[in-house]
């Protein structure tokens, strides 16, 4: 497993492959040719790129990516790190300082999938299917984990970057009643925005479809 990204402490895709084929000997390192690719793992697919651009940074990853320990009130707060070797002080010269803010990701609840609307009576009824990002892997259940306090989600409709409907539910289906849709001018092109909210993280990720 790998993770891709541009150096900074957001934005990190991360990525899954079957094998690794040694292509050069480059001046940066050995160049590998990765088979068997699947991107967008652990809810990472909302930072996939096109293409990463060369100089991109990749890690190897050797088990599972771990959350850093940090308070909650310290999300999004400038800390400063000092970090080298683990047998070494921390005044060692060996080690470096880095400023960085870290947005918490690990706890970012997935997008939702299968987002889709059928229509009913001139209603159109918006469904989706939720995800975890806890203990997700199991086919023992009927259904994965929760992996929150409560399941709720944040559905917003757009009208560009125009938010004409927001609406808070505790199911994985809404109504869009025919007089709804007429009070905010139809729904041509309008965008469907769902998010699943985490009491710890806020609103996740989103799952997004096209009207009309």
């Amino acid at each position: 497993m790998i993770a891709i990204g541009n150096g900074t402490p957001d934005g990190w895709e991360v990525a899954q492959f079957t094998s690794a084929d040694l292509v050069a000997l480059g001046d940066y390192g050995p160049r590998y040719h990765l088979r068997g690719l699947l991107r967008g793992q652990q809810g990472s697919e909302v930072e996939m790129a096109d293409l990463w651009p060369v100089g991109s940074y990749v890690v190897l990853l050797d088990g599972t990516a771990q959350q850093l320990g940090l308070a909650a009130n310290t999300r999004g707060l400038a800390q400063h790190f000092r970090i080298g070797p683990a047998r070494r002080g921390y005044d060692d010269p060996s080690f470096v300082h880095e400023v960085h803010a870290f947005a918490g990701r690990g706890l970012r609840p997935y997008a939702p999938v299968h987002l889709r609307a059928a229509a009913a009576n001139g209603d159109l009824m918006i469904r989706w299917i939720r995800r975890t990002r806890i203990d997700g892997d199991s086919w023992d259940g009927l259904d994965v984990p929760l992996g929150e306090e409560r399941e709720q989600y944040l559905l917003r409709v757009l009208d560009g970057s125009t938010v004409v409907r927001e609406v808070v539910i505790d199911q994985t289906e809404w109504a869009y009643t025919a007089a709804e849709q007429a009070l905010n001018g139809g729904v041509t092109d309008r965008v469907v925005e769902v998010r699943q909210i985490s009491a710890s993280y806020g609103a996740g990720a989103a799952a997004r479809l096209t009207l009309g």
